[in-house]
């Protein structure tokens, strides 16, 4: 699937995903202001209902349009005459359960003399009387004897009668949520195969140019003549020698990456001097780079506990990393301190840095840092990878320092307590 391909896709998908939640959102909106509709239509129809039954009980004539809503929860209803609490309370929970209004409400009655609503109760939505602290019910000029009703819950009761839109809008996230993730793993197995692709492209080319050079040596030793140039002789073995060592290297570098990927490492955990190591695994290095090499061994309790195999091959691998990304000439430092309660290894050099973006990505498997117009820079992208897991397999810390142009550090801190 080629990359236009995946972006025509997640864009129809997204425009596609984006009109269902439109239009979702619109039959809730559409719902939910039917069902307040129909729930401002059912109070009106109640408190009409009380109005007429409390002005019959007292005598009067019935008021045309008695029921005034100040709010979206909140009603006051015209009277001609003052009114009991405990008689208005006792008609608006029979009017309420006969149109199954069955919700909180709290109602209160203005009382003139003092001019303010006199707050009634609070019934809970069985028509239960509940005691709560005394609220303050607003005031209309519109009537001179009125009483109030408000519906604290007004919203959680219209939300209550949703239950098929909510369950809707539940499967649309479902499905929303599914798309991301196949979103997510379509373009995830896209970056897998580009890195596979990229890595077995650079396999290919790290194990073509050992090969090709054992064969030319081995096609100089097939001539007879060479038995007459015993310096010659020596030279090719040694050429191939050097080959196959890179080979086995290299060969080595994946395998250990896929054991360690696997959760199959082992570790053989002894009692290192972490100075003899670090000398050992630098010598041909020392050789090879001269005053390029700089060691500052200055740590003074040098003991750890560590695989000795695995240990040696991370130092190799950040020392090889280091050289090579370092322009000519190069200039590698590998020190050693002792913190609070362990032991400080750092390896430095001055080459071309890492971006800031990209240090975060540098332990993934696969991953190589784009070097820009630098292209004789070699290897798999697993070293990096390598190292983050002995080092996670020991339960060290490693951090990575860096600036472009200007170098990297690489600092592990191994615990000695």
């Amino acid at each position: 699937m080629t990359r236009n391909t995946i972006r025509l896709a997640i864009l129809l998908g997204v425009v596609a995903i984006t009109g269902i939640i439109a239009i979702q959102a619109y039959w809730v909106k559409r719902a939910f202001d039917l069902e307040s509709q129909r729930f401002r239509q059912s109070v009106v129809i109640a408190l009409k209902n009380v109005a007429s039954q409390i002005s019959n009980a007292y005598g009067l004539s019935d008021i045309e349009n008695p029921v005034e809503q100040l709010a979206s929860d909140y009603y006051v209803v015209n009277l001609r005459t003052p009114l009991d609490a405990d008689v208005l309370e006792h008609y608006l929970k029979n009017e309420f359960k006969r149109l199954d209004l069955n919700t909180d409400f709290e109602y209160g009655i203005y009382d003139c003399d003092t001019d303010k609503i006199r707050y009634g109760g609070f019934v809970n939505q069985n028509f239960e009387n509940d005691d709560r602290e005394i609220a303050i019910l607003p005031k209309t000029d519109k009537f001179l004897n009125y009483f109030g009703v408000r519906f604290p819950k007004r919203e959680k009761y219209l939300t209550q009668n949703l239950d098929f839109w909510v369950m809707s809008s539940f499967i649309t996230l479902i499905v929303m949520a599914f798309f991301g993730y196949a979103m997510f793993i379509i373009l995830r197995q896209k970056r897998l195969s580009e890195v596979q692709r990229d890595f077995i492209n650079n396999m290919t080319h790290e194990f073509q140019t050992p090969i090709s050079t054992i064969k030319v040596a081995a096609d100089v030793l097939a001539q007879p003549k060479i038995l007459e140039q015993p310096e010659r002789l020596k030279k090719y073995v040694q050429i191939i020698k050097q080959e196959n060592n890179r080979l086995k290297n290299q060969v080595e570098a994946v395998l250990n990456t896929a054991k360690v990927s696997k959760g199959k490492i082992e570790l053989d955990i002894q009692l290192q001097e972490i100075h003899s190591l670090v000398s050992e695994i630098l010598e041909s290095t020392k050789a090879e780079l001269g005053d390029g090499l700089v060691l500052k061994l200055d740590a003074e309790r040098t003991s750890i506990y560590a695989d000795r195999v695995h240990l040696l091959s991370l130092i190799r691998n950040l020392v090889e990393n280091a050289i090579k990304y370092s322009s000519k000439p190069i200039h590698i430092e590998v020190s050693t301190e002792n913190y609070e309660n362990g032991l400080m290894l750092r390896i430095s050099d001055r080459g071309i840095g890492i971006p800031k973006e990209h240090i975060h990505k540098i332990f993934d498997k696969f991953y190589r840092v784009p070097t820009g117009n630098l292209h004789n820079v070699k290897g798999f992208g697993l070293g990096l990878n390598y190292v983050k897991e002995i080092v996670k397999a020991h339960k060290w810390n490693i951090d990575v320092e860096s600036e472009v142009g200007k170098g990297t550090t690489f600092i592990i801190k191994i615990p000695q307590s």
